[in-house]
């Protein structure tokens, strides 16, 4: 009766995104950081991030895909291992690194301490999305969506990636801090200046936290053109203008600084597991490219085959094969081969409902689950998603066409009426939707079906958090109604 009561009173003073933080923390809590705990193996691509680390387990080859590893070595003198690739996750992890040392040992690393770290920004990042979604609201509404964000964004497919030296950490957060800026800065909420420039700064951080995410600021700052003209005053538009323009940079940047050996391994798959795969006549298909008929034996394998045909880093396949074709020669193919290209976007909608990836496991090998388990704990949203969500590129489409059906009316309005703050709501969410849609063909163009569970996060990712914002608005009554 007292803990009923005392609960009560709790909520009644405590707003809707401040319980949804707090949810959100104990449940990571429990799953991140109590026995048994939760992370994700690795693929094989941790290698790429390491830096100032290295490997202790003996058997850690053994247990790639099938077992989560907590402790790693940190290197006292001579660092062998350097970042092979630029990305924004390189500062989180040496953040994490420096408070693993400051808190608990010089030469070993707890990757739990990364997981605390990326827990906390993740909170606040649940925080403002929940003040942004909620603003304005009453209440009792608020905690009704308040429960839906914990339902979403609580799943410990999402947050098992803390846990990791996986990119998609960052993406997550940085995703989810991103669209609570636009959104509080559409709801006008807390000051116009500093909304602006955490939202570009978190589309910056987005976009160079992985080298596919390139297209993010290619495609965030050119719509972002549309919050130039929330408000008159000089001073904000040529800021506005100014970060915009170092955002296109961003993604300019981190697409020049792919390294060659990644973008022969894409290439590589994006030939052998997209457009061959789908080919009726392989040796055909290749002649479209330039490419000598006799490379078609090279359909369906992947670059990490331990038994091939031909060295795949041989100056030979660079010669004849690499230096064929390109993102711009295979999107080309794809639009004159539509049946293709459509096999080809199925199979990525087979896939891009899974926040996780079928083949890592989470757990220790200590715990004595089976090779590759997976937990179910507070894990309702994931696999509901993966279970029921239609799984055709048709269906992206509807969805798509219904989110912008139902905002366009009031951005048609706003426009109208030349109430330019009303009127960003509908390039936000257009904006959104261009950059899940990226997650997706820059997977297929890029390296075809080669591990496309786990490079088309950032569509599903903005998939729950458009259909978050649109349901909200709908169950709240704001779809057509002009806030300001």
């Amino acid at each position: 009766m007292w803990n009923n009561r005392f609960i009560q009173v709790l909520l009644s003073k405590m707003s809707p995104a401040a319980f949804a933080a707090i949810v959100v923390f104990l449940i990571t809590v429990i799953a991140l950081f109590t026995p048994p705990y939760i992370g994700m193996a690795d693929n094989g691509d941790y290698a790429r991030i390491l830096n100032g680390l290295y490997v202790k387990d003996a058997d850690y080859t053994s247990q790639y895909f099938g077992y989560f590893v907590k402790t790693f070595g940190i290197f006292q003198y001579y660092n062998e291992n350097s970042a092979s690739i630029f990305s924004t996750q390189t500062f989180f992890m040496k953040a994490a690194i420096l408070i693993n040392q400051l808190f608990y040992r010089e030469d070993t690393f707890d990757i739990r301490f990364q997981a605390g770290m990326y827990l906390i920004l993740y909170v606040g990042a649940i925080y403002l999305l929940v003040e942004a979604l909620t603003w304005k609201l009453s209440k009792k509404l608020g905690y009704a969506m308040a429960a839906i964000v914990i339902f979403v964004l609580g799943d410990t497919g999402y947050t098992a990636y803390f846990s990791s030296f996986y990119g998609e950490s960052v993406v997550l957060i940085m995703s989810v801090y991103m669209v609570s800026f636009g959104l509080l800065l559409y709801r006008k909420r807390y000051n116009d200046y500093l909304m602006m420039i955490l939202f570009i700064l978190s589309a910056m951080i987005l976009t160079a936290s992985k080298q596919q995410n390139a297209p993010v600021g290619m495609i965030a700052a050119p719509i972002g053109v549309f919050f130039i003209y929330i408000r008159k005053n000089t001073l904000y538009r040529s800021i506005t203008s100014i970060l915009l323009i170092a955002l296109l940079g961003v993604g300019v940047g981190t697409y020049m600084l792919i390294p060659k050996e990644f973008v022969n391994i894409n290439k590589y798959h994006a030939m052998t597991r997209g457009v061959l795969m789908g080919a009726v006549d392989p040796e055909k298909t290749l002649k479209n490219f330039d490419i000598d008929k006799q490379y078609a034996i090279l359909n369906e394998t992947e670059y990490f085959d331990a038994y091939t045909t031909v060295n795949v880093e041989s100056d030979i396949l660079q010669d004849e094969f690499y230096s064929k074709y390109g993102f711009v020669s295979i999107l080309t193919y794809y639009m004159m081969h539509p049946n293709q290209a459509g096999q080809m976007l199925n199979l990525a909608a087979r896939d891009g409902f899974s926040i996780r990836p079928n083949a890592m496991g989470n757990y220790e090998r200590s715990v004595g689950k089976p090779f590759g388990e997976q937990t179910v704990f507070f894990s309702g949203y994931s696999l509901l998603k993966k279970a029921i969500a239609p799984k055709t590129f048709g269906f992206v489409l509807l969805w798509i066409l219904t989110i912008l059906g139902l905002y366009l009316p009031s951005f048609v309005m706003a426009i109208r009426s030349r109430l330019w703050r009303n009127a960003i709501r509908l390039p936000l969410i257009l904006m959104l939707i261009g950059i899940g849609l990226s997650g997706i063909f820059v997977s297929i163009i890029g390296a075809g079906d080669a591990d496309l569970a786990k490079h088309e996060f950032l569509f599903t990712l903005i998939f729950d958090l458009v259909s978050l914002i649109t349901i909200i608005d709908l169950i709240s009554k704001r779809l057509w109604s002009q806030e300001n």
